[in-house]
């Protein structure tokens, strides 16, 4: 190897080297929602201000139908391709720190993919009750949802999430009728017969169409309200 590709080859590791250390710096993706945070402003008296934490899932639902945020007191902080552990690392930063009066957390089936790295379904159940009792020290009223039904991940095939996030929804369930939160249950409206989203509420079989996200409106709203009234 001459002297020049030396130098050129330490240069590229070196710029390989930084940019996988920056991303590791943040690797629950503070930084994605710091600016919009730092500009919005403090809910009003009688605003009933509602932060929805999540993933692509709810990325998305801003980006499709963003009337719905832009007409109600709602917040999307959804990260694209994010799990548990990583939502729960920027929880206070995305929710406590905005004043809502409720959350509403859809998490769950990218841990159940891997994206970052092998979990069981009670880490994940672990991650999403620190979530919500971090929401309830803080008078914030919680909404947990259960997990979207899916058959299998496009881009990571072999998980049977068809077979694991029913069993995470129940102990979703369970963890809420325990704790007096609401629960949410999207998957029993939008699952076909073998667990899979229904076709025409989905684009690849995990992510939601407009009519997809028509289903969640009109089940979402009426848990915030009773979440509203709940005692926590």
């Amino acid at each position: 190897m001459s002297h020049i590709t030396n130098i050129k080859y330490l240069i590229m590791c070196a710029l390989i080297f930084t940019s996988l250390f920056s991303k590791a710096q943040d690797w629950a993706n503070l930084k994605h929602y710091q600016l919009e945070n730092a500009s919005l402003e403090k809910p009003l008296k009688n605003e009933k201000r509602v932060v929805f934490m999540g993933n692509s899932i709810t990325q998305g639902w801003k980006q499709i139908n963003p009337e719905f945020f832009e007409k109600n007191p709602y917040i999307c902080r959804g990260i694209s391709g994010q799990t548990t552990p990583q939502m729960l690392v920027r929880f206070k930063q995305d929710v406590v720190a905005l004043q809502p009066c409720v959350v509403v957390i859809l998490a769950g089936t990218n841990d159940i993919a891997g994206n970052t790295g092998p979990t069981t379904l009670e880490m994940i159940m672990d991650n999403i009750s620190s979530m919500a009792e971090i929401a309830s020290a803080n008078k914030i009223k919680v909404v947990l949802c259960s997990v979207l039904p899916a058959y299998d991940y496009p881009w990571k095939k072999g998980m049977e999430p068809n077979i694991k996030i029913p069993k995470l929804n129940e102990m979703i369930k369970v963890y809420c009728n325990l704790k007096g939160y609401t629960y949410l249950d999207y998957f029993s409206a939008m699952a076909d017969n073998q667990n899979a989203m229904i076709k025409e509420y989905t684009t690849d079989g995990v992510h939601c169409t407009a009519k997809g996200y028509e289903i969640m409106e009109s089940l979402v709203q009426p848990a915030i309200s009773k979440a509203l009234k709940s005692k926590k």
